[in-house]
């Protein structure tokens, strides 16, 4: 039994295509695809042949930024780069201003008004006439479609400048014509929208470009772009350099009167609190702070040993071996030869000991040493213990005063501080003020030097041609764009409808997600005057049969040891071919002299005896609930000129489940493998009743069927999983009744070879015999 796991595994790895499947879905939807394309194409032929010509003139513009202006202020040569400095110039050239003297200098709005108003019957604007009704209904649709592909493929630029000419009526959105007051303000805005602007790549160099339907008004407003926007660009210079002109000359006076009050105002402070030995203290005592900081800190590390010293004497008492144990005491060289001289007595006293008694001259003398000895060693101690107590004592005086010392430090420099604050705060007051006021004085300055320097260069390096082709409808272009659009169209919606569709169609995508072969796969038989019950007998050298034979090969192949005999033929739903497989099958096993057992244990919905046209009144159904026996020769039907018998379901029982899962069915089977070669059950769909379930443990193996095109993944997850857990020994899968358009190149190339063949051959020779 597979865990359920790897049924999902499989549909994972199953998901993942291939070149060669995308292309397989093309051509299995191609029609659709075509049909798509053709209608888009036309669509895109009426749009095109029906647009009125119109006429582009270009001229050439350099726009770079004047680096003689930054020399002339001081500045160095290398100018940063400014992402925003084309775009600015970009919309400068398109804006309402330059429009307005193009058509004030050129005259539009009075010799050339007819050109782009007309008369009241005439149509108005850069693209007067209106397009032909019978493109009127694709335009919209397709202008969409063609400006967001337009969009993707376009490389003008790395800047991101719109198409203003695409369209006839684009001028009109600049500025609504409710919000117009003249004739010149609607001409001016009609060649905003008629404008187009492409920056030239790698390059400073713009071209300016006008659309017009008439050639010679595009030539007279392109040319008449560049010397309006010179224009615009010189009184914006203009209008700015005067107007700061006089702000940073009354700016600066006020600049220079704080200036004078905050230099004033320091002097009197500094006067007042003598800032300059303020200043000298401010370097001194921080140094002596810190260096009474260093000091207190040794002085209380000091204090703390000999603080630690003294205690240990103190708690040592009068005791001579606990003083005598402690450090101070145990090294002192005095003590340490005192108390050698103690033990040299010691050890005299007990050699006299031995040769005088107590009151002996030399005893009395020895013990007298001793005593001095020890009188002496008391002496040392006390001493040391003075010392040490001294010590500890001048250890918190030097604390106590070095802590003095800090406070009246740190005391004298706050208030040092405070008043060198308020110095800053006046010096940095004075400072700015005077920072400020240098800055204009300079601006100013500068700005008198470079009042008639531009900010930009600008030269017009070609003037526009009078265009002589039109340059809209690119009618080849829009065309191929068309095709283009029609075929993606179709391709996208075909994937689409590959991806809805969730049925089963080719044998490899069953092999990569259940790990199962594919036994064969049977073509779809047209209706006419065809019957696929009886199609092998009358057509034995058809691709239809040798699918058959090809399925016959693989279950013979399936098992290692032997082929199986005992078939379980399922399916899935109703309606996907399972006992017509199981009739042509049992044909194709019957050949060479073979015994087949067609047992139909579909005793819900039989088909088996209307198939071979037998009698049904006895069946399984009787057998399995004990009403007759096996041997009775009305229950198994032998076909004449065939080595295939057919067991009918019998009359349909109301507990078809318990019958088949009974042992009377199992005694069934062994007895039928007895007499038979083969025996093939038709069982109901597993989907829908148990039936197939039950059966599938009793046989040697499981084929199921399944039709392309119908059944669906979920489905077949759901019954595999079902099988596998009824401990079913899955043989493999035919796929039935496959077309053209579902089935691979790897399934249906041979059989339809094989079918053109028979055609031409067989089939003819068959006919003539």
């Amino acid at each position: 039994m597979y865990p359920e796991e790897s049924i999902t595994e499989s549909a994972q790895q199953a998901t993942s295509k291939r070149l060669i499947d995308y292309l397989r879905i093309i051509r299995k939807w191609k029609w659709l695809v075509m049909t798509i394309a053709a209608i888009i194409f036309l669509t895109t032929a009426l749009s095109t042949f029906s647009k009125i010509p119109l006429y582009t003139a270009t001229t050439q513009v350099l726009v770079e930024k004047n680096q003689d202006k930054g020399r002339l202020e001081g500045l160095s040569t290398y100018i940063a780069w400014d992402p925003d400095f084309k775009a600015t110039q970009f919309e400068l050239i398109r804006s309402f201003n330059v429009a307005l003297r193009v058509v004030k200098n050129q005259q539009l709005d009075t010799e050339y008004r007819h050109y782009f108003l007309g008369s009241a019957s005439a149509p108005s604007g850069l693209m007067g006439p209106v397009r032909k009704s019978v493109a009127s209904f694709f335009t919209g649709a397709f202008s969409s479609i063609k400006t967001f592909l337009s969009s993707l493929i376009r490389s003008d630029s790395a800047l991101d400048i719109p198409d203003t000419a695409d369209d006839g009526d684009s001028q009109d959105k600049i500025i609504p014509q409710g919000q117009l007051k003249s004739d010149t303000e609607q001409i001016a805005a009609m060649i905003q929208g008629a404008l187009t602007l492409t920056p030239v790549r790698d390059t400073k160099i713009v071209n300016v470009s006008c659309t017009h339907r008439v050639p010679e008004i595009a030539q007279l407003v392109a040319n008449g772009v560049v010397q309006a926007y010179i224009e615009e660009t010189l009184d914006i210079k203009t209008s700015t350099t005067r107007h700061s002109l006089n702000w940073m000359t009354v700016k600066a006076d006020e600049e220079r009167g704080k200036l004078e009050d905050s230099e004033r105002a320091l002097q009197e402070y500094m006067r007042k609190n003598d800032i300059v030995t303020v200043e000298n203290k401010l370097t001194v005592l921080p140094e002596r702070l810190s260096r009474f900081s260093s000091e207190l800190s040794a002085a209380q590390t000091e204090e703390k040993k000999h603080a630690a010293v003294y205690r240990q004497i103190k708690g040592a008492g009068n005791n001579d071996k606990k003083l005598e144990a402690i450090p101070l005491l145990s090294d002192n060289s005095e003590l340490q030869a005192l108390r050698g001289e103690l033990f040299s007595a010691e050890h005299n006293i007990r050699e006299v000991s031995k040769r005088y008694g107590k009151k002996h001259p030399m005893m009395i003398k020895a013990r007298a040493d001793q005593e001095l000895l020890r009188k002496n060693k008391r002496a040392e101690i006390k001493r040391v213990i003075e010392v040490a107590k001294n010590n500890y004592e001048l250890a918190k005086t030097r604390v106590r005063d070095l802590t003095k010392m800090m406070e009246e430090t740190k005391a004298e420099m706050l208030n040092m501080n405070e008043r060198f604050v308020q110095y800053t705060i006046l010096n940095r007051d004075k400072e700015m003020n005077r920072t400020v006021y240098d800055a204009l004085s300079s601006s100013i300055k500068k700005t008198n030097v470079t009042a008639q320097a531009m900010d930009i260069r600008i030269w017009a390096i070609k003037k526009a041609d009078l265009p002589l082709a039109p340059s809209k409808p690119n009618k080849k272009k829009e065309l191929m764009l068309g095709l283009a659009i029609g075929l993606s169209a179709g391709i996208a919606l075909v994937f689409f409808l590959d991806y809805l569709d969730n049925t089963v169609s080719a044998g490899k995508e069953l092999e990569k997600r259940y790990g199962l072969n594919v036994l064969g796969a049977v073509e779809d038989l047209p209706k006419k005057n065809k019957n696929i019950e009886t199609f092998i007998q009358d057509n034995p050298l058809s691709a239809f049969t040798e699918s058959y034979r090809l399925i016959r090969s693989s279950l013979l192949l399936s098992t290692p040891d032997h082929p199986p005999r005992t078939l379980l033929i399922t399916s899935m739903m109703q309606q996907e071919g399972k006992s017509t497989t199981t009739k042509n099958l049992a044909c194709i096993l019957a050949q060479n002299d073979k015994k087949v057992l067609i047992v139909d244990c579909d005793m819900r919905r039989p088909r088996q005896h209307s198939m071979f046209k037998v009698d049904n009144s006895y069946g399984l159904s009787n057998y399995l609930s004990g009403n007759t026996d096996e041997q009775q020769p009305s229950m198994i039907k032998q076909l004449p000129d065939s080595g295939i018998s057919v067991l009918p379901s019998g009359p349909i029982p109301p507990n078809p489940a318990e019958l088949l899962g009974s042992k009377r069915m199992k005694t069934l089977l062994k007895k039928s493998i007895e007499r038979f070669d083969f025996v093939l059950l038709d069982s109901p769909p597993v989907q829908q009743v148990t039936d197939g379930l039950l059966l599938a443990g009793l046989v040697d193996g499981t084929v199921t069927v399944l039709r392309s095109g119908k059944t669906t993944f979920e489905m077949l997850d759901s019954g595999i999983k079902k099988l596998r857990e009824s401990q079913a020994h899955l043989l493999g899968f035919v796929l039935n009744r496959v077309t053209k358009k579902h089935a691979g190149d790897g399934y249906y190339g041979y059989y339809s070879y094989y079918s053109r063949k028979g055609k031409g051959g067989y089939y003819t020779e068959q006919k003539k015999g």
